[in-house]
């Protein structure tokens, strides 16, 4: 019973940080069952936690390299909570609070779905040192593909392998880092200005707003090819939300708008999910 308590206590805090960290998200992985929910906001929160470091406007890109990729050592030896704090705490004043507690969104995970996580996190850190070591350089569709995969398809494959170890849901691994890819093309399009600001340009050479929504709708397409094919379970009623909000934010800027608002999101998850 002990550990009953021990185990909600951890999964409320990290569900907090989840609210705080990303509306997109906390909605679809509140809806999760026991033992999936824990491993997908474990992995939600690893993946944000080296995201703030890669996007952080104070850290020299050295920094974000050597940290980045101490990261992806220690999620490949699994030596978690005894070395995370050792990389990560002569920077405390700097790095944000959902980075700083980096072992503990890890330890959230099941230990039979842990090794699934921790590969991707130890290679989505890897991908991320390597795109800052060469300045986020996009030129072709082809790096934008690659970039793509780095940050959000590869999650997609992660979530993928996560439905079959939960509950043997089968799932198309190229269409789910489509899936993928789709929502993180949107967030490219919606921080357009503000990724120009930071003097990072995702958009291949020569492309404007109407290339890259065509690039996001492709990939939302095959995303929508991808649910229909899942069973009914956690994995559809999860990946049916985010997915009808990109549809839905790239609908919006189409059409001159940026953020969906707050009763808009509530309006799309109920019809998603009613």
């Amino acid at each position: 019973m002990e550990g009953a308590l021990i185990n909600n206590v951890a999964l409320n805090e990290a569900m907090s940080m989840l609210k705080k960290t990303s509306r997109t998200f906390y909605i679809p992985i509140s809806y999760l069952d026991l033992g999936i929910k824990e491993a997908v906001t474990s992995a939600y929160l690893c993946m944000r936690a080296i995201d703030e470091i890669e996007d952080h406007n104070e850290l020299t890109d050295e920094l974000k390299v050597e940290l980045l990729f101490g990261i992806h050592e220690i999620f490949k030896s699994q030596d978690i909570m005894e070395a995370t704090p050792i990389l990560l705490s002569p920077y405390r004043t700097v790095l944000p609070e959902v980075t700083m507690q980096l072992d503990k969104w890890a330890i959230l995970c099941p230990s039979s779905g842990a090794p699934i996580v921790y590969h991707y996190i130890a290679k989505m850190a890897l991908h991320m040192s390597e795109w800052v070591q060469s300045g986020w350089n996009i030129h072709t569709e082809e790096d934008l593909d690659r970039y793509t995969y780095s940050v959000a398809g590869m999650v997609g494959e992660m979530l993928s392998e996560l439905w079959l170890w939960h509950d043997g849901t089968q799932s198309d691994l190229t269409k789910a880092v489509a899936f993928g890819r789709g929502l993180q093309s949107v967030n490219i399009l919606r921080n357009r200005d503000e990724d120009l600001k930071r003097g990072v340009d995702f958009f291949p050479d020569g492309w404007g707003f109407n290339e890259m929504q065509q690039y996001t709708r492709r990939n939302l397409q095959t995303a929508d090819s991808y649910i229909a094919d899942l069973k009914d379970g956690p994995a559809l009623k999860f990946c049916k939300i985010p997915l009808a909000l990109a549809h839905a934010t790239v609908n919006l800027i189409s059409a001159g708008g940026s953020k969906l608002t707050r009763d808009t999101v509530l309006k799309i998850v109920n019809r998603v999910t009613g």
